[in-house]
């Protein structure tokens, strides 16, 4: 059974080389000749696996063989934040289950990482937010670790400060040039899902680790290879996704009480954030880059669940 070259997800700015296009070619085969399937199922499933990829591909792979659990989960979120309903992620997780199976058994993968992947829950949960007091702490634990000028110090401080100030995807952040910065209007353009362009503005604290970033940090990374990237990683080059979600998931273990996230919870937590200061949801979509308000409207419930537990907390007949 053969399958035309499956198209990318219309947000991608990507497309899968043809070492995945040959890996989708033998996976829908061995759904359609081996198990029998349909070929409406193989359609969905190879439609699924070819989204999968394309997302990989945008986040650095290069191979199948690189596919692990967090790619898995970053994915599934991924596409939750699109909008998809719970019916659909819980479908593609099903899919991926099938198809990192099937990659194992042929040799594609060293581990099965889809063993360990859940089913989406039917219904849609909030997401992980952190308290602003719980923020401050984290940017002010930036701070103290960058006073020693070590480059990558420096960086990790404007890392953090960046995606909370903002709120803008981790893909954003690391795709960011350094003519992308405005520092005299305090604002960033930011390239987010399907080449779409916004000008998103951030705050003082944000200018300062930009500031000593661009001065005593860039500098001594920079190579020739660095081009324009304005996020560096140790080597000189472009930092890349992996590394800024290691730094946030280590710099998040230093504050005492705090929920363990990632570069995506420091997203919520600025939406979250905003709307507690008194923010319009159709203000937060536009910073956000969200396509639909539908996608931005989950953090209004974020924002009524916490002050429901304040109020419960705090009123004498709550």
């Amino acid at each position: 059974m053969s399958v035309r070259a499956p198209e990318a997800p219309p947000s991608s700015e990507h497309t899968l080389g043809p070492g995945f296009l040959a890996v989708l070619e033998d996976f829908a085969t061995h759904l359609g000749v081996e198990l029998g399937r349909s070929p409406h199922t193989v359609r969905a499933y190879v439609g699924d696996i070819s989204r999968l990829l394309t997302y990989a591909c945008s986040q650095g792979a290069d191979s199948v063989r690189h596919l692990d659990l967090t790619d898995l989960r970053s994915w599934l979120s991924h596409e939750s934040e699109d909008g998809h309903a719970r019916a659909t992620l819980a479908r593609r997780a099903a899919s991926a289950r099938v198809f990192t199976a099937w990659a194992h058994r042929r040799g594609l993968l060293e581990t099965d990482p889809g063993d360990r992947l859940a089913t989406p829950s039917t219904h849609r949960t909030l997401p992980g937010v952190l308290k602003q007091a719980e923020a401050a702490a984290l940017m002010d634990i930036a701070l103290i670790a960058s006073d020693d000028g070590d480059p990558l110090h420096v960086r990790d401080r404007l890392v953090l400060e960046m995606l909370y100030a903002t709120g803008m995807r981790v893909g954003e952040l690391v795709g960011l040039d350094v003519d992308d910065v405005d520092t005299a209007r305090r604002t960033v353009r930011v390239l987010g899902k399907g080449s779409k362009e916004r000008t998103v503005p951030y705050g003082p604290p944000a200018q300062r680790a930009l500031d000593s970033w661009l001065s005593g940090g860039r500098p001594g990374l920079l190579i020739p290879e660095s081009g324009a990237a304005l996020i560096l990683g140790a080597r000189g080059r472009r930092i890349d996704v992996r590394t800024v979600r290691a730094v946030v998931h280590r710099m998040m273990g230093h504050v005492a009480g705090a929920p363990d996230l990632g570069p995506h919870g420091l997203r919520h937590s600025a939406a979250t954030h905003l709307l507690e200061g008194g923010a319009d949801l159709r203000s937060v979509q536009e910073i956000l880059g969200h396509a639909t308000l539908a996608t931005t409207q989950i953090y209004t419930h974020v924002s009524v669940e916490r002050l429901r537990a304040t109020y419960e907390q705090a009123h004498p007949r709550a």
